[in-house]
C-alpha cells in the first residue's frame, strides 16, 4: 500500500467548502477552556460538513495560535459564532425548529448506540466543559441527552474524543 499525497486527496478549497451543502448538525460548545479541544472540534465539523458551531462562554474564539494547531485551518472554513450564554444559544436553535441534544450522562439519556435521526430535521449537539459537562441550566433546556456508553474504569472521554465520535455518528445517519 502506497500512502496518498495531498493531491491524491482531491479535498475542495475552504471557499469551495463554503459552498458545500452540509449537515444538519449544528455544535455548540459550552465552556470549553481547551483551545486545542476546541481546534479539534474545528477540524472534525470540517471533515464531516457540520453546518455551523458556536462558541459560548468562555470557549475561545478564533484567531488564536492554540485553536490554529489543531484546526489546521478548519477554523476558516467552518462556519462559527460567538454567544456569552449557553442558554440563549439552545433557546434561538429550539425556537428554529431545532432538536437539540446535550452530550452528557444524565438520567433518561439515550445511547450514542440507539438514536435514529431523520434526515428531515435539524440537529444540535451541546457539548461541555471539560472538567464539569454541559450545565445543568442547558441540560434542562434540551430535547434530550445522548450518553456515550462506556466500559472502563474512567467515567467520561475528553470533549474532542466526544465530539469526533457524536458528530460521526450523525453524519453516518444524515450525511448527504
Amino acid at each position: 500500500m502506497k500512502k496518498k499525497s495531498i493531491l491524491d486527496l482531491h479535498r475542495v478549497s475552504q471557499e469551495e467548502f463554503k459552498h458545500l451543502e452540509k449537515i444538519p448538525l449544528v455544535v455548540v460548545l459550552d465552556n470549553v477552556r481547551s483551545l486545542n479541544n476546541i481546534g479539534s472540534v474545528f477540524r472534525t465539523a470540517d471533515a464531516f460538513k457540520v453546518d455551523c458551531i458556536y462558541l459560548c462562554g468562555i470557549t475561545a474564539t478564533p484567531p488564536h495560535t492554540d485553536i490554529h494547531k489543531t484546526a489546521l485551518g478548519a477554523e476558516d472554513s467552518v462556519d462559527w459564532i460567538y454567544e456569552p450564554d449557553t442558554c440563549t444559544v439552545v433557546d434561538k436553535l429550539l425556537a428554529a425548529g431545532y432538536e437539540v441534544y446535550a452530550v452528557e450522562q444524565v438520567e433518561g439519556s439515550i445511547s450514542l448506540t440507539d438514536i435514529e435521526l431523520d434526515k428531515h430535521k435539524r440537529y444540535a449537539v451541546v457539548l461541555g466543559n471539560e472538567v464539569k459537562g454541559v450545565q445543568q441550566s442547558v441540560v434542562d433546556k434540551c430535547t434530550g441527552s445522548i450518553e456515550i456508553p462506556q466500559f472502563g474504569t474512567k467515567h467520561s472521554l475528553n470533549v474532542s474524543v466526544t465530539a469526533g465520535l457524536v458528530i460521526w455518528d450523525f453524519f453516518k445517519q444524515l450525511g448527504l
